[in-house]
């Protein structure tokens, strides 16, 4: 069995980009940065950051097109994939991406956005569908039964 799945919580770098393929279907690209912190053998304190190339499609790439933008916190879990073209220049060239397939948005409004006003849209998910067991009471004169009491 193999396994091609990819977590990262970061920033968006940019403000994500929406396309519409000739079929129809829409398309949205982004960069998230995520930083790594560690402190070298002097005990300086060091940072490196990488940049990841996401790719979201459909409703998922509408809904974080719409609601997320520069600097916007966020958690993505997807699958990598590398693709190849030839450039103009007639070398071939590489890029991996990020396949989105779920998303958590780690604010709680649009980051770098004007303040908020009454009128902002703000996303909050769906209460879960499905209904809840209710809770039976106890009775105050029902026995307990005990493991003991099992006889096998």
């Amino acid at each position: 069995m193999d396994l091609n799945k990819a977590q990262i919580i970061g920033r968006l770098t940019q403000d994500p980009e929406t396309r519409t393929t000739p079929s129809g279907i829409s398309v949205t690209s982004f960069s998230v940065a995520t930083n790594f912190a560690w402190k070298d053998q002097s005990g300086n304190k060091k940072e490196s950051v990488e940049y990841h190339n996401v790719v979201a499609w459909r409703r998922l790439g509408e809904i974080i097109s719409q609601y997320l933008g520069r600097g916007s916190r966020i958690f993505i879990e997807g699958r990598l994939q590398t693709r190849s073209w030839d450039g103009q220049d007639g070398v071939k060239r590489y890029k991996t991406e990020i396949i989105a397939d779920n998303m958590i948005m780690l604010d709680n409004k649009r980051s770098g956005a004007a303040p908020a006003s009454d009128n902002t849209p703000t996303y909050e998910p769906a209460p879960e569908q499905t209904p809840q067991a209710e809770a039976k009471p106890t009775q105050p004169d029902e026995e307990e039964i005990s493991v003991e009491d099992i006889p096998f």
